[in-house]
Protein backbone atom coordinates (compact mmCIF):
# COMPACT_ATOMS: atom_id res chain seq x y z
CA UNK A 1 0.00 0.00 0.00
CA UNK A 2 1.17 3.71 -0.16
CA UNK A 3 1.96 5.93 2.51
CA UNK A 4 -0.23 6.23 5.72
CA UNK A 5 0.16 10.01 5.81
CA UNK A 6 -2.43 11.67 4.24
CA UNK A 7 -5.15 14.53 4.36
CA UNK A 8 -8.14 13.91 6.44
CA UNK A 9 -11.21 13.21 4.32
CA UNK A 10 -12.67 16.30 2.92
CA UNK A 11 -16.39 17.08 1.28
CA UNK A 12 -17.18 19.31 -1.35
CA UNK A 13 -20.75 20.34 -1.65
CA UNK A 14 -22.81 21.50 -4.51
CA UNK A 15 -27.00 22.38 -3.85
CA UNK A 16 -28.52 21.45 -7.08
CA UNK A 17 -31.69 22.20 -6.16
CA UNK A 18 -33.70 22.91 -2.64
CA UNK A 19 -34.12 19.45 -2.22
CA UNK A 20 -31.03 17.40 -4.01
CA UNK A 21 -27.22 18.31 -2.72
CA UNK A 22 -24.42 16.64 -4.80
CA UNK A 23 -21.17 15.98 -2.33
CA UNK A 24 -18.06 14.83 -3.79
CA UNK A 25 -15.85 12.87 -1.59
CA UNK A 26 -12.23 12.54 -1.34
CA UNK A 27 -11.47 9.93 1.55
CA UNK A 28 -8.14 9.81 3.53
CA UNK A 29 -5.66 7.13 2.96
CA UNK A 30 -6.68 5.97 6.32
CA UNK A 31 -10.07 5.30 5.43
CA UNK A 32 -8.94 3.62 2.07
CA UNK A 33 -7.06 1.10 3.85
CA UNK A 34 -9.39 0.27 6.26
CA UNK A 35 -12.25 -0.65 3.48
CA UNK A 36 -9.18 -2.66 2.26
CA UNK A 37 -8.49 -4.36 5.56
CA UNK A 38 -12.17 -5.01 5.96
CA UNK A 39 -13.10 -6.46 2.49
CA UNK A 40 -9.59 -8.71 2.73
CA UNK A 41 -11.29 -10.41 6.54
CA UNK A 42 -14.45 -10.41 4.67
CA UNK A 43 -13.46 -12.44 1.53
CA UNK A 44 -10.76 -14.30 3.27
CA UNK A 45 -13.30 -16.40 5.05
CA UNK A 46 -13.66 -18.80 2.41
CA UNK A 47 -9.94 -19.20 2.34
CA UNK A 48 -7.77 -21.42 4.82
CA UNK A 49 -3.82 -20.29 5.32
CA UNK A 50 -1.33 -22.90 6.41
CA UNK A 51 -0.33 -22.03 9.83
CA UNK A 52 -3.05 -19.54 10.98
CA UNK A 53 -5.90 -20.15 12.73
CA UNK A 54 -9.20 -18.75 10.57
CA UNK A 55 -9.26 -14.88 11.13
CA UNK A 56 -5.33 -14.46 11.49
CA UNK A 57 -3.52 -14.43 8.90
CA UNK A 58 -2.39 -10.85 7.53
CA UNK A 59 -3.34 -8.97 5.22
CA UNK A 60 -0.73 -8.82 3.18
CA UNK A 61 -0.59 -12.21 2.88
CA UNK A 62 -4.51 -12.69 2.24
CA UNK A 63 -4.27 -10.32 -0.64
CA UNK A 64 -2.31 -11.74 -2.45
CA UNK A 65 -4.60 -15.44 -2.49
CA UNK A 66 -7.79 -13.54 -3.53
CA UNK A 67 -8.40 -12.14 -6.87
CA UNK A 68 -7.57 -8.14 -7.34
CA UNK A 69 -10.89 -7.26 -9.20
CA UNK A 70 -12.61 -8.54 -5.62
CA UNK A 71 -10.62 -7.18 -3.32
CA UNK A 72 -10.65 -3.54 -5.16
CA UNK A 73 -14.72 -4.11 -5.69
CA UNK A 74 -15.33 -4.61 -2.07
CA UNK A 75 -12.62 -2.67 -0.77
CA UNK A 76 -14.50 0.40 -2.62
CA UNK A 77 -17.93 -0.32 -1.10
CA UNK A 78 -16.82 -0.80 2.51
CA UNK A 79 -15.12 2.64 2.28
CA UNK A 80 -18.07 4.09 0.98
CA UNK A 81 -20.36 2.95 3.33
CA UNK A 82 -18.10 3.92 5.95
CA UNK A 83 -17.49 7.33 4.95
CA UNK A 84 -20.93 8.47 3.45
CA UNK A 85 -22.60 8.60 6.76
CA UNK A 86 -20.01 10.84 7.87
CA UNK A 87 -19.80 13.09 4.92
CA UNK A 88 -24.05 13.39 5.71
CA UNK A 89 -23.72 13.87 9.25
CA UNK A 90 -20.75 16.83 8.61
CA UNK A 91 -23.03 18.96 6.18
CA UNK A 92 -26.25 18.45 8.39
CA UNK A 93 -28.24 16.58 6.16
CA UNK A 94 -31.10 14.30 6.85
CA UNK A 95 -31.60 11.68 3.83
CA UNK A 96 -34.86 12.11 2.40
CA UNK A 97 -34.42 8.46 0.35
CA UNK A 98 -32.06 6.25 -1.55
CA UNK A 99 -28.87 8.46 -2.42
CA UNK A 100 -27.38 7.65 -6.11
CA UNK A 101 -23.61 7.16 -6.38
CA UNK A 102 -22.67 8.77 -9.50
CA UNK A 103 -19.23 8.78 -9.61
CA UNK A 104 -16.16 6.64 -8.35
CA UNK A 105 -12.34 6.78 -8.78
CA UNK A 106 -10.60 4.20 -6.41
CA UNK A 107 -7.12 3.14 -6.50
CA UNK A 108 -5.79 0.45 -4.05
CA UNK A 109 -2.25 0.96 -4.75
CA UNK A 110 -2.34 4.73 -3.81
CA UNK A 111 -4.81 4.45 -1.27
CA UNK A 112 -6.99 7.05 -3.25
CA UNK A 113 -10.66 7.23 -3.06
CA UNK A 114 -13.16 9.74 -4.68
CA UNK A 115 -16.87 9.36 -5.50
CA UNK A 116 -19.80 11.97 -6.06
CA UNK A 117 -23.05 11.40 -4.68
CA UNK A 118 -26.07 12.40 -5.45
CA UNK A 119 -28.47 12.73 -1.73
CA UNK A 120 -31.85 13.30 -1.91
CA UNK A 121 -33.59 15.31 0.91
CA UNK A 122 -37.36 15.31 1.91
CA UNK A 123 -39.63 16.95 -0.07
CA UNK A 124 -40.61 20.92 0.55
CA UNK A 125 -44.05 22.10 -0.26
CA UNK A 126 -46.08 24.89 0.04
CA UNK A 127 -49.55 23.69 -0.40
CA UNK A 128 -52.20 25.59 -2.12
CA UNK A 129 -55.65 25.98 -1.22
CA UNK A 130 -56.88 22.33 -2.13
CA UNK A 131 -60.72 23.60 -1.66
CA UNK A 132 -60.99 26.21 -4.43
CA UNK A 133 -59.74 23.75 -7.39
CA UNK A 134 -61.64 23.87 -10.96
CA UNK A 135 -61.92 21.34 -13.65
CA UNK A 136 -64.08 20.76 -16.46
CA UNK A 137 -66.08 17.43 -17.52
CA UNK A 138 -67.52 16.67 -20.54
CA UNK A 139 -71.20 15.86 -20.79
CA UNK A 140 -71.78 12.24 -21.65
CA UNK A 141 -73.83 11.21 -24.03
CA UNK A 142 -74.28 7.97 -26.19
CA UNK A 143 -75.28 8.10 -30.28
CA UNK A 144 -76.72 4.86 -32.22
CA UNK A 145 -73.46 5.26 -34.05
CA UNK A 146 -71.43 4.65 -31.10
CA UNK A 147 -74.04 1.31 -30.12
CA UNK A 148 -73.80 0.21 -34.00
CA UNK A 149 -69.80 0.01 -33.75
CA UNK A 150 -69.89 -2.21 -30.84
CA UNK A 151 -72.58 -4.33 -31.42
CA UNK A 152 -70.90 -4.86 -35.18
CA UNK A 153 -67.67 -5.84 -33.22
CA UNK A 154 -69.60 -8.21 -31.05
CA UNK A 155 -70.90 -9.74 -34.21
CA UNK A 156 -67.47 -9.89 -36.19
CA UNK A 157 -65.87 -11.54 -33.10
CA UNK A 158 -68.90 -14.34 -32.87
CA UNK A 159 -68.58 -15.05 -36.80
CA UNK A 160 -66.92 -17.57 -38.69
CA UNK A 161 -64.35 -17.27 -41.47
CA UNK A 162 -65.20 -18.70 -44.51
CA UNK A 163 -62.80 -18.90 -48.14
CA UNK A 164 -64.03 -16.65 -50.17
CA UNK A 165 -64.36 -16.12 -54.30
CA UNK A 166 -64.30 -12.56 -54.63
CA UNK A 167 -62.14 -9.74 -55.16
CA UNK A 168 -60.68 -8.64 -51.90
CA UNK A 169 -62.12 -6.06 -49.43
CA UNK A 170 -60.43 -4.26 -46.80
CA UNK A 171 -60.98 -6.25 -43.54
CA UNK A 172 -60.15 -9.43 -45.54
CA UNK A 173 -58.06 -12.17 -44.22
CA UNK A 174 -55.39 -13.48 -47.20
CA UNK A 175 -52.31 -15.90 -47.64
CA UNK A 176 -49.56 -13.71 -50.04
CA UNK A 177 -46.67 -14.37 -51.03
CA UNK A 178 -44.50 -11.58 -52.36
CA UNK A 179 -41.50 -12.73 -54.47
CA UNK A 180 -38.88 -9.31 -55.05
CA UNK A 181 -38.16 -9.57 -58.64
CA UNK A 182 -34.89 -11.17 -59.56
CA UNK A 183 -34.38 -12.84 -56.42
CA UNK A 184 -33.60 -16.70 -55.66
CA UNK A 185 -36.54 -18.71 -54.31
CA UNK A 186 -40.73 -18.82 -54.17
CA UNK A 187 -40.94 -16.05 -52.65
CA UNK A 188 -42.00 -15.33 -48.82
CA UNK A 189 -45.72 -15.70 -47.83
CA UNK A 190 -47.17 -13.35 -44.95
CA UNK A 191 -50.72 -13.47 -43.34
CA UNK A 192 -52.10 -9.61 -43.94
CA UNK A 193 -55.17 -8.38 -43.26
CA UNK A 194 -55.97 -6.32 -46.40
CA UNK A 195 -55.95 -2.31 -45.77
CA UNK A 196 -54.06 -2.85 -42.16
CA UNK A 197 -50.67 -3.64 -44.33
CA UNK A 198 -48.72 -0.40 -46.02
CA UNK A 199 -49.75 1.60 -48.43
CA UNK A 200 -48.54 0.20 -51.37
CA UNK A 201 -49.34 -3.27 -50.83
CA UNK A 202 -52.90 -2.35 -49.44
CA UNK A 203 -53.10 -0.44 -52.63
CA UNK A 204 -52.26 -3.77 -54.89
CA UNK A 205 -54.07 -6.21 -52.60
CA UNK A 206 -57.36 -4.88 -53.17
CA UNK A 207 -59.93 -6.76 -55.37
CA UNK A 208 -57.35 -8.82 -55.80
CA UNK A 209 -58.58 -13.00 -55.88
CA UNK A 210 -57.38 -16.34 -55.07
CA UNK A 211 -54.57 -17.40 -57.44
CA UNK A 212 -54.18 -13.94 -59.08
CA UNK A 213 -50.51 -12.20 -59.71
CA UNK A 214 -49.77 -8.93 -59.81
CA UNK A 215 -46.52 -7.20 -60.72
CA UNK A 216 -45.65 -3.79 -58.83
CA UNK A 217 -43.21 -1.80 -57.04
CA UNK A 218 -43.16 -1.93 -53.09
CA UNK A 219 -42.28 1.08 -51.17
CA UNK A 220 -41.70 -1.12 -47.79
CA UNK A 221 -41.68 0.62 -44.60
CA UNK A 222 -38.63 1.12 -42.27
CA UNK A 223 -40.37 -1.15 -39.68
CA UNK A 224 -41.33 -4.34 -41.84
CA UNK A 225 -41.01 -7.60 -40.37
CA UNK A 226 -38.32 -8.48 -42.62
CA UNK A 227 -35.33 -6.62 -41.93
CA UNK A 228 -33.46 -6.93 -45.60
CA UNK A 229 -37.21 -5.39 -46.94
CA UNK A 230 -37.22 -2.85 -44.55
CA UNK A 231 -37.28 0.82 -45.90
CA UNK A 232 -36.66 0.48 -49.71
CA UNK A 233 -38.72 0.13 -52.42
CA UNK A 234 -38.49 -3.30 -54.57
CA UNK A 235 -40.04 -4.65 -57.67
CA UNK A 236 -42.37 -7.42 -56.28
CA UNK A 237 -44.44 -10.30 -57.86
CA UNK A 238 -48.12 -10.70 -55.53
CA UNK A 239 -49.71 -13.92 -55.36
CA UNK A 240 -52.71 -14.34 -53.62
CA UNK A 241 -53.06 -17.85 -52.61
CA UNK A 242 -56.17 -17.54 -50.14
CA UNK A 243 -58.64 -15.57 -49.09
CA UNK A 244 -61.09 -15.79 -46.64
CA UNK A 245 -63.71 -13.46 -44.55
CA UNK A 246 -65.40 -13.38 -41.35
CA UNK A 247 -69.37 -13.99 -42.65
CA UNK A 248 -71.04 -12.16 -39.47
CA UNK A 249 -74.22 -13.87 -37.71
CA UNK A 250 -77.95 -12.28 -38.03
CA UNK A 251 -78.57 -9.43 -36.12
CA UNK A 252 -81.87 -11.03 -33.77
CA UNK A 253 -83.39 -12.28 -30.85
CA UNK A 254 -81.38 -15.27 -30.80
CA UNK A 255 -77.79 -13.95 -31.57
CA UNK A 256 -78.95 -11.15 -28.42
CA UNK A 257 -79.74 -14.14 -26.49
CA UNK A 258 -76.47 -15.73 -26.87
CA UNK A 259 -75.22 -12.35 -24.56
CA UNK A 260 -77.77 -13.52 -21.75
CA UNK A 261 -80.72 -10.69 -22.74
CA UNK A 262 -83.91 -11.35 -24.54
CA UNK A 263 -83.66 -9.08 -27.91
CA UNK A 264 -81.38 -6.67 -29.68
CA UNK A 265 -83.54 -3.91 -27.87
CA UNK A 266 -82.37 -4.87 -24.37
CA UNK A 267 -78.54 -5.65 -25.95
CA UNK A 268 -78.35 -2.18 -27.47
CA UNK A 269 -79.83 -1.32 -23.96
CA UNK A 270 -76.93 -2.87 -22.12
CA UNK A 271 -74.25 -1.66 -24.72
CA UNK A 272 -75.41 1.75 -23.94
CA UNK A 273 -75.27 2.12 -20.61
CA UNK A 274 -72.26 0.03 -20.82
CA UNK A 275 -70.48 2.59 -22.84
CA UNK A 276 -72.30 5.48 -20.70
CA UNK A 277 -70.21 4.13 -18.13
CA UNK A 278 -67.18 3.71 -19.86
CA UNK A 279 -67.61 7.19 -20.50
CA UNK A 280 -68.01 8.63 -17.31
CA UNK A 281 -65.28 7.15 -15.70
CA UNK A 282 -63.27 8.52 -18.72
CA UNK A 283 -64.51 12.03 -17.82
CA UNK A 284 -63.61 11.55 -13.84
CA UNK A 285 -60.32 10.82 -14.89
CA UNK A 286 -59.72 13.62 -16.96
CA UNK A 287 -61.40 15.74 -14.05
CA UNK A 288 -59.20 14.18 -11.87
CA UNK A 289 -56.14 15.15 -14.00
CA UNK A 290 -57.39 18.62 -14.26
CA UNK A 291 -57.77 18.88 -10.28
CA UNK A 292 -54.09 17.68 -9.39
CA UNK A 293 -52.84 20.40 -12.86
CA UNK A 294 -54.65 22.97 -10.76
CA UNK A 295 -53.46 22.12 -7.12
CA UNK A 296 -49.98 21.82 -8.67
CA UNK A 297 -49.75 25.21 -10.25
CA UNK A 298 -50.85 26.54 -7.19
CA UNK A 299 -48.52 24.80 -4.77
CA UNK A 300 -44.86 25.13 -4.79
CA UNK A 301 -43.28 21.65 -4.92
CA UNK A 302 -39.84 20.50 -4.51
CA UNK A 303 -38.62 16.67 -5.07
CA UNK A 304 -35.32 15.11 -5.18
CA UNK A 305 -33.58 14.47 -8.53
CA UNK A 306 -33.17 11.00 -6.94
CA UNK A 307 -37.18 10.36 -7.04
CA UNK A 308 -38.01 10.68 -10.25
CA UNK A 309 -34.83 9.75 -12.17
CA UNK A 310 -35.91 6.45 -10.53
CA UNK A 311 -38.95 6.66 -12.04
CA UNK A 312 -37.91 7.25 -15.65
CA UNK A 313 -35.35 4.88 -15.73
CA UNK A 314 -37.64 2.34 -14.48
CA UNK A 315 -40.46 3.08 -16.73
CA UNK A 316 -37.48 3.26 -19.51
CA UNK A 317 -36.72 -0.42 -18.70
CA UNK A 318 -40.37 -1.70 -19.33
CA UNK A 319 -41.00 0.56 -22.43
CA UNK A 320 -37.36 -1.61 -23.68
CA UNK A 321 -38.83 -5.09 -22.74
CA UNK A 322 -41.79 -4.76 -24.04
CA UNK A 323 -40.77 -3.45 -27.14
CA UNK A 324 -37.73 -6.49 -27.32
CA UNK A 325 -41.17 -9.04 -26.73
CA UNK A 326 -42.39 -7.42 -29.80
CA UNK A 327 -39.16 -7.79 -31.88
CA UNK A 328 -38.87 -4.02 -32.21
CA UNK A 329 -36.42 -1.71 -30.66
CA UNK A 330 -36.49 1.53 -28.11
CA UNK A 331 -35.27 3.86 -31.46
CA UNK A 332 -37.60 2.48 -33.69
CA UNK A 333 -40.60 3.35 -31.10
CA UNK A 334 -39.77 6.84 -30.63
CA UNK A 335 -39.25 7.67 -34.15
CA UNK A 336 -43.11 6.45 -34.79
CA UNK A 337 -43.86 8.64 -32.28
CA UNK A 338 -41.87 11.44 -33.72
CA UNK A 339 -39.09 12.28 -31.57
CA UNK A 340 -35.09 11.03 -31.20
CA UNK A 341 -33.97 9.00 -27.99
CA UNK A 342 -32.99 12.18 -26.58
CA UNK A 343 -36.48 14.08 -26.52
CA UNK A 344 -38.22 10.40 -25.68
CA UNK A 345 -36.07 10.81 -22.37
CA UNK A 346 -36.34 14.29 -21.85
CA UNK A 347 -40.31 13.47 -22.22
CA UNK A 348 -39.98 10.36 -19.53
CA UNK A 349 -38.02 12.22 -17.17
CA UNK A 350 -40.38 15.45 -17.46
CA UNK A 351 -43.42 13.08 -16.84
CA UNK A 352 -42.11 11.50 -13.92
CA UNK A 353 -40.92 14.93 -12.20
CA UNK A 354 -44.78 15.57 -12.48
CA UNK A 355 -46.31 12.48 -11.16
CA UNK A 356 -44.11 12.26 -8.41
CA UNK A 357 -44.36 15.79 -7.58
CA UNK A 358 -48.44 14.99 -7.42
CA UNK A 359 -47.68 12.00 -5.40
CA UNK A 360 -45.90 14.17 -2.84
CA UNK A 361 -49.19 17.08 -2.85
CA UNK A 362 -51.66 14.29 -2.53
CA UNK A 363 -50.01 12.45 0.28
CA UNK A 364 -49.72 16.23 2.10
CA UNK A 365 -53.00 16.71 1.57
CA UNK A 366 -54.04 13.53 2.52
CA UNK A 367 -51.89 14.32 6.30
CA UNK A 368 -53.52 17.59 6.15
CA UNK A 369 -56.79 16.59 6.34
CA UNK A 370 -55.87 13.57 9.10
CA UNK A 371 -57.18 11.35 7.00
CA UNK A 372 -55.49 7.62 7.80
CA UNK A 373 -55.14 4.49 5.80
CA UNK A 374 -57.89 1.58 7.73
CA UNK A 375 -57.95 -2.32 7.83
CA UNK A 376 -61.18 -1.99 5.68
CA UNK A 377 -59.28 0.26 3.04
CA UNK A 378 -56.55 -1.89 2.64
CA UNK A 379 -58.64 -4.99 1.74
CA UNK A 380 -60.25 -3.18 -0.44
CA UNK A 381 -57.64 -2.12 -2.31
CA UNK A 382 -55.82 -5.30 -1.88
CA UNK A 383 -58.68 -7.26 -3.50
CA UNK A 384 -58.59 -4.64 -6.36
CA UNK A 385 -54.28 -5.29 -6.56
CA UNK A 386 -55.49 -9.19 -6.91
CA UNK A 387 -57.93 -8.92 -9.21
CA UNK A 388 -56.32 -6.82 -11.40
CA UNK A 389 -53.63 -9.10 -11.87
CA UNK A 390 -56.29 -12.05 -12.17
CA UNK A 391 -55.41 -13.68 -9.18
CA UNK A 392 -58.31 -16.38 -7.96
CA UNK A 393 -59.72 -15.96 -4.92
CA UNK A 394 -59.03 -19.88 -3.93
CA UNK A 395 -55.02 -18.22 -4.36
CA UNK A 396 -55.74 -14.34 -2.21
CA UNK A 397 -53.96 -15.80 0.85
CA UNK A 398 -50.97 -17.11 -0.76
CA UNK A 399 -50.78 -14.19 -3.39
CA UNK A 400 -51.14 -12.08 0.04
CA UNK A 401 -48.20 -14.19 1.77
CA UNK A 402 -46.02 -13.63 -1.18
CA UNK A 403 -46.49 -10.31 -2.65
CA UNK A 404 -47.85 -8.40 0.53
CA UNK A 405 -44.85 -6.83 1.38
CA UNK A 406 -44.11 -5.75 -2.22
CA UNK A 407 -47.42 -4.19 -2.72
CA UNK A 408 -47.91 -2.29 0.47
CA UNK A 409 -46.79 0.97 -0.59
CA UNK A 410 -49.26 0.87 -3.27
CA UNK A 411 -51.90 -0.13 -1.61
CA UNK A 412 -51.47 2.48 0.91
CA UNK A 413 -50.93 5.15 -2.25
CA UNK A 414 -54.01 3.84 -3.29
CA UNK A 415 -55.83 4.76 -0.82
CA UNK A 416 -54.22 7.80 -0.04
CA UNK A 417 -54.94 8.88 -3.30
CA UNK A 418 -58.75 7.23 -3.52
CA UNK A 419 -59.30 9.65 -0.41
CA UNK A 420 -58.26 12.93 -1.47
CA UNK A 421 -59.18 12.93 -4.96
CA UNK A 422 -62.98 12.22 -3.40
CA UNK A 423 -62.03 15.47 -1.18
CA UNK A 424 -60.95 17.78 -3.88
CA UNK A 425 -63.90 16.55 -5.76
CA UNK A 426 -66.53 17.66 -3.28
CA UNK A 427 -65.04 20.95 -3.02
CA UNK A 428 -64.25 21.86 -6.48
CA UNK A 429 -65.86 23.92 -9.23
CA UNK A 430 -66.60 21.07 -12.39
CA UNK A 431 -68.22 22.94 -15.37
CA UNK A 432 -70.02 20.59 -17.98
CA UNK A 433 -68.67 21.27 -21.54
CA UNK A 434 -70.46 20.09 -24.36
CA UNK A 435 -67.73 17.45 -25.90
CA UNK A 436 -68.12 19.44 -29.65
CA UNK A 437 -67.20 22.46 -28.11
CA UNK A 438 -63.55 21.12 -26.89
CA UNK A 439 -61.94 20.91 -23.81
Amino acid sequence: MGSTTASPMHVSREDLNPCTVSLTVTCSAEQVQAGVRKAVKALAKRIKVAGFRPGTAPVHVLEKMIPAEEIDALAQEETINATFKTAVQDEGLTLGGQAQIEKVEFDRATDACEYTVKVPLAPKVELGDYKSLSAERFKVTVNDDEIDRQIDDLRARSGKKQPVERGMKPGDNALVNIKVEDAEGDGRNFMVVAGQTFVDLDSALIGMKVDDIKSVELDFPEGFQEADLAGAKHKCKVTVRSVSAVELPELDDEFAKSFNVESVDELRARISESIRQAKEQMGQEMVNERLLEDLLAKSEVHVADTAWESVATRRLTEIAEELKKQGATLEQYVQQNGMDEAQFLEAQKAEAKTQVQRAVLIEKVFHAEGMAVTDKDANEQFLRVAYENKVPEAELKKFAKEYGPQIRDEIVYRTMYSKVMGLLNEHASVTEIDPGAGA
